[in-house]
C-alpha cells in the first residue's frame, strides 16, 4: 500500500511542478497560497496582497479574511527547507496519496485485502483528485486525508483521533462546518444520536460564527462568496427561501447540463453503491450548497470542488456494497466483493483520459514553446521588487518578489510583466492588455523587454 501511495504522491507531484514550470500554473491561486504560507513562515499574519489588491482591500489584507483556512500555517515549516511554490505543489500531492493508507484500512476491515488494494487504486486515479492537483493548490489538499482518517478511524471505534480529524476539517475552510453538520447526520443515521447531535450543532455552530463574526473581525466580508442572491441575501433568507418553495429547490439542483454531469460523474465511480450508505450524508451538504449557487464553475467538473467529497463517497461506496450484500443475503460473498472492487477501479480508469492525469503520458505536456521567453522576461525582474505580473507569470516571480495580478486597473508597482499572447485573466482578450500597456508607456513606464507576447515594463 505503501507502493501505491507513493506512485500517487510522485505522480501528482509530477503534474503540478512540470506545470509551474512550463509556466502553466496561476497566480490565482497559487501565490496567494505561497504568499499566505510564507508569511507564516516568517512568523508574520498570513498577508496576501495579490488578492488584497486585486480587491481594493490593500497590501495588508490576511489569507484569514479570503477564505479562513487557518490550516495552511502548518505547512510553514516547509518553507524553512525550501522557499517557492513547488513546495505547495509536493505537500499538496504528498497530502492527496495520505488519505489511501486510510482508505485502504477501512476497504479492507470490509470487504477485505484483494478489493481494498482494488478500491485505493480507484482513488488514485480518481478524477476528482486529478481535477485537484492539476488547478495549483487549494485548502482542499487537506480534506480527503482529514475525511478518510475520520471515517476509518470511527468505523475502528478509535474516537479520539476521529473527532480530532473533524475538528481539523473546520480549520480548512469557512464552509467545512456544513460538512460535520452531514457527519453529524450520518451519526444519527447510525444510531449514535447523542454524538451526532452534538456533531451538528458544532458544525452549524462554527458555520455561523466564522461567516458572521471572524471573517469580518480580519477585514473581510462574508459577501465575497455568497452565490445564492437568488435564494435570499444571506443564510437565513436564504434557508427560508428553500423552505418557502422546496420543489423549487430540488429542481434548481438538475436545472444544468453542468449539474446533472458532475452528480452522475460523482456517484457513477462507485458504481452508484455510495447511495446505499449513511457516509453519503457527510457529502450532501457540501454538494447540496455547490448545486444551489449561482456560480456556473462551481457546479462543474473541470475544478477542484468535487475533491472535497471524493474520498466520503468512495468509502460510501464500500459500505454500500456491505450492506447491499446482507440485503441479499451474500454477506460473505468474496466474489461480489472482488467484482464491485475491480470494477471501481475500471472505472476510474476509463475516467483518466477525460481528466488531467491524460497529461502525463502526452510528450507536449512536458515541453512549452513560449516557456523560453517566459523564463528571460521574468528574468529581467529584479528581486525584492514589487511586480504586476501575468496571471500565469506570477508564480515564477513570487518567491523573490511581491507579486500583484496585472490587470486593467494599476496599482502603481514599479515593474510589470505582461502576456499579450493570450486571453490570460482577468483581462478578456488580448486586445485590453495591448490597451493597458499603451496606457502604462503614456504614464511614464519603459518597455524593457518584449518577446513572444511577454511584454516588461519598469518605472523609475
Amino acid at each position: 500500500m505503501g507502493a501505491v501511495a507513493l506512485a500517487a504522491a510522485v505522480a501528482y507531484a509530477v503534474l503540478g511542478l512540470v506545470k509551474l514550470a512550463t509556466f502553466r500554473a496561476s497566480t490565482f491561486d497559487l501565490v496567494i497560497v505561497d504568499q499566505a504560507v510564507r508569511n507564516y513562515a516568517g512568523l508574520r499574519p498570513p498577508y496576501i496582497p495579490v488578492r488584497g489588491m486585486f480587491g481594493d482591500r490593500g497590501m495588508d489584507y490576511v489569507q484569514l479574511a479570503d477564505h479562513f483556512s487557518p490550516i495552511y500555517a502548518v505547512l510553514a515549516p516547509f518553507y524553512w527547507i525550501h522557499d517557492g511554490p513547488g513546495t505547495l505543489i509536493v505537500a499538496q500531492a504528498v497530502l492527496f496519496a495520505a488519505a489511501i493508507p486510510f482508505v485502504w484500512l477501512f476497504t479492507r476491515r470490509v470487504l477485505g485485502t484483494w478489493p481494498a488494494y482494488l478500491v485505493c487504486a480507484a482513488y488514485a486515479l480518481s478524477w476528482p483528485v486529478a481535477q485537484a492537483v492539476a488547478f495549483d493548490v487549494h485548502e482542499v489538499m487537506f480534506v480527503p486525508v482529514l475525511t478518510a482518517i475520520m471515517i476509518e478511524r470511527y468505523h475502528a471505534g478509535r474516537m479520539p483521533p476521529a473527532f480530532l480529524a473533524m475538528a481539523a476539517l473546520l480549520l480548512v475552510k469557512e464552509d467545512m462546518g456544513l460538512m460535520v453538520i452531514g457527519a453529524g447526520a450520518c451519526l444519527i443515521a447510525l444510531g449514535d444520536r447523542w454524538r451526532g447531535v452534538l456533531t451538528a450543532l458544532l458544525g452549524l455552530g462554527t458555520v455561523l460564527l466564522v461567516r458572521g463574526l471572524t471573517i469580518s473581525v480580519f477585514g473581510g466580508d462574508a459577501k465575497d462568496y455568497w452565490a445564492y442572491g437568488h435564494l435570499g441575501d444571506n443564510l437565513p433568507g436564504a434557508l427560508l427561501g428553500i423552505l418557502g418553495d422546496p420543489l423549487g429547490a430540488v429542481l434548481l439542483l438538475f436545472s444544468e447540463e453542468a449539474k446533472v454531469d458532475t452528480l452522475l460523474l460523482m456517484v457513477w465511480p462507485t458504481l452508484l453503491l455510495c447511495l446505499l450508505s449513511p457516509l453519503s450524508l457527510v457529502a450532501l451538504p457540501h454538494v447540496l450548497v455547490r448545486m444551489l449557487a449561482d456560480r456556473s464553475q462551481w457546479w462543474q467538473a473541470d475544478f477542484h470542488y468535487s475533491a472535497f467529497t471524493v474520498v466520503i463517497l468512495l468509502c460510501a461506496g464500500v459500505d454500500g456494497l456491505s450492506r447491499l450484500s446482507r440485503l441479499i443475503k451474500r454477506p460473505r460473498d468474496r466474489s461480489l466483493r472482488l467484482t464491485w472492487a475491480a470494477a471501481a477501479c475500471v472505472v476510474a480508469l476509463t475516467l483518466v483520459p477525460r481528466f488531467a492525469l491524460d497529461q502525463l503520458y502526452h510528450p507536449d505536456f512536458y515541453t512549452e514553446p513560449k516557456a523560453a521567453a517566459a523564463a528571460e522576461a521574468v528574468a529581467r525582474v529584479p528581486s525584492g521588487v514589487t511586480v504586476e505580473a501575468a496571471n500565469s507569470v506570477g508564480p515564477a516571480l513570487t518567491s523573490r518578489t511581491t507579486v500583484l495580478l496585472w490587470g486593467p486597473t494599476s496599482h502603481g508597482a514599479p515593474w510589470v510583466v505582461a502576456d499579450t499572447s493570450r486571453w490570460d485573466y482577468p483581462f478578456g482578450s488580448p486586445e485590453q492588455q495591448f490597451a493597458a500597456i499603451a496606457e502604462r508607456e503614456a504614464r511614464g513606464y519603459e518597455k524593457v523587454f518584449e518577446s513572444d507576447g511577454y511584454v516588461v515594463l519598469r518605472r523609475d
